[in-house]
């Protein structure tokens, strides 16, 4: 598949998804969302993909959206945001790891699709922020709903209300993030972490991302009767069989996806 406004690579089991617009420090159009939904798909789908890592081209991860590309209409501004939900939403969904390597500016919407993913690592050098007040705009893709999930509702608050950019070493204070890196070592960490979550089970790593997704909004009853089912759905499978046999005989275990 051929993208324009993105590239795709495959190496060692992990697809690596670049948005590649540097002169417009990579900010969100529709064209690029919808090459992101595309990539995405793909990574989803090919079997020779384990995990995918997200990033930015140039000084900048995505600085938001292109303010050209904005709608006209109220009508049309909320197609729009409703398609970038969809989009982002898939890179929630994954059952394949999704970590954003936040390179630069994650501004707007790039911070939102960073939520977006599993993790996020962070160089030194990254920045983040939902500045749409200034704009006079709400976020669109999800910021309003990720941002108080992971850092609480007061924090979030208070980066929606003044639209401040905050920089990596407090994003990691408040939980944004989940690491950061000298910016060198960035897509390097993001590979290794990918490649410790890669030799585990696929069908376990889909289970946590799927139990964690579902259940994180359901009442705690309910959210453990979905864990129990998964737990027991899984203890069927041929790579739980393989990974308790290769605990006992003490060798590396040899998963399937079965």
């Amino acid at each position: 598949m051929s993208y324009e406004l993105i590239t795709l690579d495959v190496a060692d089991r992990i697809a690596t998804i670049t948005v590649n617009r540097p002169d417009k420090l990579n900010a969100l159009n529709s064209g690029t969302i919808a090459e992101l939904g595309r990539a995405i798909d793909e990574a989803r789908e090919r079997d020779d993909v384990g995990g995918v890592i997200l990033t930015g081209a140039g000084r900048a991860f995505i600085a938001g959206a292109d303010i050209s590309g904005l709608a006209k209409s109220s009508v049309e501004a909320k197609a729009l945001a409703q398609r970038g939900q969809v989009v982002f939403r898939k890179f929630e969904t994954s059952p394949k790891p999704t970590i954003a390597a936040v390179n630069g500016f994650a501004l707007g919407g790039g911070c939102e699709l960073a939520m977006a993913c599993h993790l996020r690592l962070a160089s030194e050098h990254a920045k983040f922020g939902q500045p749409e007040v200034k704009l006079g705009l709400v976020p669109g893709y999800g910021g309003t709903q990720r941002l108080p999930r992971l850092v609480g509702k007061g924090r979030a608050l208070q980066l929606l209300l003044t639209g401040e950019i905050i920089d990596a070493a407090e994003a990691f204070r408040i939980g944004l993030v989940n690491r950061v890196h000298p910016a060198g070592e960035l897509i390097g960490a993001a590979r290794t972490m990918l490649a410790t979550m890669m030799a585990n089970a696929p069908l376990a790593l889909a289970g946590c991302i799927e139990a964690v997704n579902r259940g994180y909004d359901l009442p705690l009853e309910e959210a453990n009767a979905l864990e129990a089912t998964m737990f027991g759905v899984l203890a069927g499978s041929e790579d739980m069989r393989e990974g308790t046999e290769a605990f006992l005989a003490k060798r590396a275990p040899q998963f399937t996806g079965r």
